[in-house]
């Protein structure tokens, strides 16, 4: 797997005339060589893949990373001039999106000789996943399920939403998640209405809709899900207001097969909202791609220019958001495939009452 990775990113190099590349981002160096460490470089050229660290790190690294060079610097800048010295390299990509400007600076100066670019594209090359990625996206799905069916019972009236966020990221942990994939959301009531609305200190009241959205990381990879809950009878505006969501999500999903503009299925999603009355209360993008990071490539939104391919993993997640009334998320994750989609998230999104 990583060997493939490498070959696509050296075809990138060549398609931007770079002679090499300089990774520092922790979810490259997991991506391209399979360091799990939080600091490195990672140095991509047409013939020879260099891993450089420090002290803290090289033991790991030597058992990690898979390179032709394994070595430790004792600074970070330097390390980098000597390498790149010794491929004898010229034109050096870096990611804009991650290299600190300090950095860059550093490089700069430390560093003359070299022409720095920005490395276009980079991202991209993440959106399809192989089969590696795919294991790891479905086994962080499942703790998902699994975390969720056993905090179900303490979701009632009275209980906060930090104590249900708090022992929802407990058990994710306990499944087997390394981390929480962000700052878990908790929404209850008229604060639905947040679509961030991470959890608080308001209590659950019955006849109040509950929106949860949560996730894991495991070996770097993330899960997204979002589940909306009646705590008790709601209002029939409310069920309105979940029907609504919930068709909008099944519409959309229906609408998924290869090839098919990003735009266009966010489209289905928004227009049946809109003819429902809820046009103004939809901000959002239908959904955006998951995996090394919660929120990565293709985008679903109006304003997307991406196509939907086999092998992307993208979520799926109109909501409903009225001010002084609450909300309705509904999200799933989902796998692209060649003859239409998979669910990688398992929770029913059927209307529950709990």
């Amino acid at each position: 797997m990583l060997h493939s990775r490498i070959k696509r990113l050296r075809t990138l190099l060549c398609q931007n005339d770079l002679d090499a590349a300089v990774l520092v981002s922790p979810l490259h160096l997991r991506y391209y060589c399979g360091f799990s460490g939080s600091d490195g470089v990672l140095v991509v050229a047409a013939d020879r893949v260099c891993f450089l660290t420090d002290s803290r790190y090289i033991t790991q690294a030597k058992q990690q990373v898979s390179a032709d060079v394994v070595e430790q610097y004792g600074q970070k800048i330097p390390g980098i001039r000597a390498c790149l010295e010794r491929i004898n390299v010229s034109m050096v990509g870096i990611e804009s999106e991650y290299v600190t400007l300090d950095l860059y600076q550093q490089l700069q100066q430390q560093a003359p000789d070299i022409r720095w670019n920005t490395l276009a594209g980079l991202s991209a090359l993440r959106q399809i996943k192989d089969d590696q990625e795919l294991a790891r996206l479905e086994q962080v799905a499942r703790m998902n399920a699994v975390a969720f069916e056993q905090v179900l019972p303490q979701i009632r009236p009275g209980v906060s939403e930090r104590e249900i966020a708090i022992e929802l990221e407990h058990v994710l942990r306990r499944s087997g998640g390394d981390d929480k994939a962000f700052d878990l959301i908790v929404a209850s009531g008229e604060r639905g209405a947040c679509p961030h609305g991470v959890a608080s200190d308001k209590k659950i009241s019955s006849g109040e809709l509950v929106t949860i959205d949560f996730g894991a990381c495991y070996q770097g990879y993330h899960s997204d899900e979002t589940v909306t809950l009646a705590v008790g009878e709601v209002s029939d505006r409310l069920r309105e207001l979940y029907e609504t969501v919930l068709a909008a999500h099944d519409l959309a999903l229906a609408a998924l097969k290869p090839m098919a503009a990003a735009r266009e299925i966010d489209a289905v999603a928004r227009d049946h909202i809109r003819d429902k009355g809820y046009g103004d209360f939809f901000g959002h993008g239908l959904g955006h791609g998951v995996g090394l990071e919660i929120h990565e490539a293709p985008t679903l939104s109006p304003r997307s220019d991406a196509l939907l391919l086999s092998g992307m993993v993208f979520t799926i997640e109109p909501g409903i958001y009225i001010p002084d009334v609450g909300g309705v998320r509904i999200e799933d994750t989902v796998l692209m495939m060649e003859n239409g989609y998979r669910l990688l998230t398992q929770i029913p999104k059927a209307f529950r009452v709990v």
